[in-house]
């Protein structure tokens, strides 16, 4: 299992210039935040990712081009942010 303080640098360097913010749950599920850092506008919040499958590296960069993939369907983030 991965760290969170090394999945929220991991996601930040894929997301720049968005911050990210990862918290657990009781039930060892997680939750992200992708936001901009100056304005603290929302881009994407996910609920109730499994701690246990980010064993890996393979499954780290697969969360990331989910939460990429949920970010740009949501319409919200723009390429000329910040």
């Amino acid at each position: 299992m991965i760290y969170l303080a090394q999945l929220r640098m991991q996601l930040e360097r894929s997301f720049s210039p968005l911050a990210c913010e990862c918290s657990l749950t009781g039930d060892n599920s997680l939750t992200v935040k992708l936001y901009h850092p100056a304005t603290g506008q929302v881009d994407l919040v996910v609920s109730g990712l499994s701690v246990a499958k980010l064993r890996t590296p393979e499954a780290v960069a697969a969360l990331i081009e989910e939460l990429r993939y949920e970010l740009e369907s949501s319409g919200l983030h723009r390429s000329s942010a910040l």
